[in-house]
């Protein structure tokens, strides 16, 4: 039979490591989420207007869908 102090013993081990590991990984996940929360203020932070380049990609790329659009509807441009 097995002596209640070795039990207890590694009972009490066992949870220990059990609260260093999670303990560990809570640490972990909030700089985590901090970093997340640094990352959204900064990306709100830039205020400032997309490029030319930008704007005219973005406008060739709508007329592009809207040729598409009236392809697909079968509509002649």
């Amino acid at each position: 039979m097995q002596d209640p102090l070795i039990t207890l013993t590694l009972a009490v081990a066992g949870l220990s490591g059990l609260a260093i590991v999670a303990l560990t990984a809570l640490r972990g996940w909030n700089g985590w989420l901090e970093l997340k929360r640094a990352e959204l203020a900064r990306r709100t932070d830039e205020t400032t207007p997309p490029s030319a380049a930008a704007r005219i990609e973005v406008a060739d790329l709508k007329e592009r869908i809207r040729k598409l659009e009236a392809i697909a509807a079968g509509v002649d441009l």
